[in-house]
């Protein structure tokens, strides 16, 4: 009897600790990492989190669809068009800022956005990047398409691809993500003609969205950003934990120090993140037609940030 009772026992704990089990979606950049820690600490939480890494958030997003993940960590325009196409998420935090960057090649004077005219820019489709190079060249009355015609000849790449063009010289400037755009400057055939955050959106905030299903646990859900909280604030409190981290479990010793530094002071680790925010960045996505949305989602219907709030008053950080 005590042997089945054992069994039983043994049997109902498995079942929780099964429960317990996050599927997290992330992407390969510096600015991601702190997401990415949070499977390291996650036992001193009470979760397993497995990781899966995605070429880029729209990806995220539809492993979200297929049932695939419980939480995805991606730029704000990857959860803005998810919402807006029925996948049922909530925006629940922020965890980076800025990210992007402007960079030509460094054999030619580029220094203004104007100075673009006439000349092919990479971005990655799709990503928050194409929506900020939207926003400036708009916001400097430039005109832009894929095909030739126009003030600008956008050529859609991958992240990686956008300096493997750059320094080919395939295209004049691209609109990069980190740590990439300090990759490019570091090595000398990139040069910064700015850090597009002068237009409505500001810094773009990286997202942390969670399924609606996952919300709703809320248990388990609060155990999830609780860990959130604690890498952030590792992170932030000991940029070397960071630095080891990102370069040494992510990049696989392929960035080097001063790159990530460089990297990081143009993305640095949050918690936060606004309706605001993300009202500004799905009106622009919206106008330019990036994220084939029906309508610009209204972003104080998904955003929740109470798990966050309870997270940080838990362990002390400040708003």
């Amino acid at each position: 009897m005590r042997a089945l009772l054992l069994v039983l026992m043994l049997g109902g704990l498995s079942s929780v600790c099964a429960e317990e089990v996050v599927r997290l979606g992330n992407l390969k950049l510096a600015h991601f990492g702190a997401v990415g820690y949070i499977k390291e600490i996650a036992p001193q939480c009470g979760l397993k989190v497995e990781e899966r890494l995605f070429a880029k958030g729209p990806d995220i997003m539809q492993a979200m669809i297929a049932g695939e993940l419980d939480v995805g960590a991606t730029a704000s325009e990857a959860a803005i068009s998810g919402r807006a196409n029925g996948v049922p998420i909530y925006v629940v935090a922020g965890f980076a800022r800025g990210g992007a960057r402007l960079v030509g090649r460094s054999d030619l004077n580029l220094t203004t956005v104007e100075s673009l005219k006439s000349r092919k820019v990479g971005v990655t489709r799709g990503g928050i990047q194409e929506v900020l190079l939207a926003a400036e060249l708009s916001q400097h009355h430039m005109t832009w398409s894929d095909r030739p015609g126009k003030d600008v000849q956008i050529v859609y790449l991958a992240y990686p691809d956008l300096n493997q063009a750059l320094m080919q010289k395939n295209v004049d400037a691209i609109m990069q993500s980190e740590p990439y755009s300090s990759q490019a400057l570091a090595q000398g055939w990139g040069r910064e003609i700015l850090k597009p955050y002068d237009t409505p959106i500001g810094e773009p905030v990286r997202t942390l969205v969670m399924t609606e299903s996952f919300y709703a646990r809320r248990a388990v859900a609060q155990k999830f950003m609780d860990c959130f909280v604690r890498a952030t604030k590792t992170f932030i409190d000991h940029p070397d934990v960071a630095e080891s981290y990102v370069r040494d479990s992510i990049f696989k010793h392929q960035l080097s120090s001063a790159e990530f530094r460089a990297a990081m002071s143009n993305s640095p680790y949050t918690y936060n993140i606004t309706a605001e925010h993300l009202q500004h960045t799905a009106d622009t996505m919206f106008k330019y037609g990036i994220g084939k949305m029906p309508a610009a989602p209204v972003a104080r219907e998904f955003v929740k940030t109470d798990l966050l709030e309870a997270a940080k008053q838990s362990l002390g950080v400040n708003p």
